[in-house]
């Protein structure tokens, strides 16, 4: 059987349970053999993190210490200049060879402004793109993603059948989290318990992250 591994990327600024439920449920949903959360450097369409790489990763390890369905893949951080997709689903391609599928994951808001992303004409030559619903966010009906969309459509099944270059919609929608309103709630010294897990949360309060 062809091994199916998924590509879940962001800032985690900080990682909270919309990020870890989602990414969680679609590696058993799809029956993958890896999920794997990337956090990047340099963040080529939204401001610098507020939290250091080093920070974002720790607060990473953290959360996935009690869940061994996940891992961290740090290639990212490990270069020196903005995280392009392109750029890793290429190191990864190589790395895994043209047989595995790779499955980049996204929410709908991502992949409604994929024609602003470096090479994003190339990204189905090296993975199949699956994309998740956000609450207020609906699917591009015209213009250059829609026709991507319209051409490239496929469903879970092509997962399993080739190694890339299908786009795959699915139903879970993402949690209504946002990490850009938990560090706003942090900064006017509110909570986000419940938001981030308890150790992310103690993590945060012990560095003094967002403050």
């Amino acid at each position: 059987m062809r091994k199916r591994i998924g590509i879940f990327g962001g800032t985690f600024d900080p990682i909270h349970i919309g990020h870890l439920r989602i990414a969680l449920e679609l590696k058993q949903q799809l029956q993958l053999d890896e999920m794997r959360l990337l956090p990047c450097y340099l963040p080529p369409h939204r401001p610098t993190p507020g939290a250091s790489a080093n920070q974002r990763v720790d607060m990473l390890e953290i959360a996935l210490q009690d869940c061994a369905d996940l891992q961290i893949d740090k290639r990212e951080l490990q270069r020196d200049k903005p995280s392009y997709t392109y750029d890793t689903l290429h190191d990864l391609r190589a790395e895994v060879g043209e047989q595995t599928s790779l499955c980049l994951c996204m929410g709908m808001d991502s992949f409604a402004t994929l024609d602003t992303w470096h090479n994003w004409g190339q990204l189905l030559q090296l993975a199949h793109i699956l994309v998740v619903a956000r609450p207020g966010w609906l699917l591009p009906e015209s213009g250059a993603v829609a026709d991507l969309l319209q051409s490239c459509r496929g469903d879970s099944a092509a997962i399993a059948q080739q190694a890339a270059g299908a786009i795959v919609v699915l139903e879970q929608r993402l949690l209504p989290i946002s990490a850009t309103d938990i560090r706003a709630q942090i900064r006017t010294g509110n909570s986000p318990q419940f938001l981030v897990p308890d150790g992310v949360w103690n993590y945060i309060r012990r560095n003094g992250i967002y403050q």
